[in-house]
């Protein structure tokens, strides 16, 4: 005989309290798991790419009236309520994932799925809703971060209870340790910090004007002596 793939029971102690999972058919959980992991990439990869977005030319486009820009601006002002936004729906999928993936590794092999499912579990997190999507945000960070400005500027309407909640108490905790989320800023750019960005964008524009802008950073640096002549030294003649 053909072995039959062990189903879930409402009398296992797991799924007593998940026993409307059990009128799902196999296939439907894999399909329900594999749109939970699309949603578990996009809240990992918008993470990153929202925290690794240049702001000043996300600034520079919201000045130009790109909409997604101005909402990714908008979003960042307070990077707490925004990591308080993406973490509570990533960690709500995550939960999903982790209780549909238990139901269907009893369904396939009993008891011994519950040893076999959280290894291959995190390997596919891993690999599908971690480093696969943050890898790819880093390197475009806006091709994400501007849509999925559109997406949270939604669903912070709904949740912002929950974050709210959340924030508090985070918020308390890091006042303790003397940080202030909503006075801390760290824009602001160092002369040495400039100097980098001249130099990084040097291919971008001519070598005088680059050497005109690194020229500003060293005028504090220059002596009256190095830019004037005494008159001694000066030869003219009448015309």
């Amino acid at each position: 005989m053909t072995p039959q793939p062990v189903r879930t029971s409402l009398h296992h102690p797991i799924n007593k309290r998940l026993f409307f999972l059990d009128e799902f058919s196999t296939v439907s959980l894999f399909l329900t798991l594999a749109i939970l992991l699309v949603l578990s990439g996009f809240f990992s990869g918008s993470e990153t790419a929202l925290m690794t977005l240049n702001r000043y030319r996300a600034k520079s486009l919201a000045d130009k009236g790109h909409k997604g820009a101005i909402l990714a601006i908008k979003l960042l002002d307070r990077p707490d309520r925004l990591l308080g936004l993406i973490l509570i729906g990533n960690n709500i999928v995550n939960i999903f994932v982790a209780t549909i993936s238990t139901i269907i590794a009893i369904r396939l092999h009993g008891e011994i799925g519950l040893a076999i499912a959280p290894f291959v579990l995190t390997m596919v997190i891993l690999v599908f809703a971690e480093v696969s999507p943050k890898t790819l945000a880093a390197l475009k960070p806006e091709k994400l971060a501007f849509p999925s400005a559109f997406v949270y500027t939604v669903i912070a309407i709904p949740l912002y209870p929950f974050v709210w909640l959340v924030n508090i108490f985070s918020n308390a905790l890091l006042r303790l340790i003397g940080v202030h989320p909503d006075k801390e800023t760290g824009h602001e750019l160092s002369a040495d910090e400039l100097r980098a960005v001249v130099v990084e964008a040097e291919h971008f524009m001519p070598q005088a004007h680059s050497d005109m802008l690194l020229g500003i950073f060293d005028l504090e640096q220059v002596s009256v002596e190095d830019i004037m002549f005494p008159r001694i030294e000066i030869t003219g003649s009448r015309l």
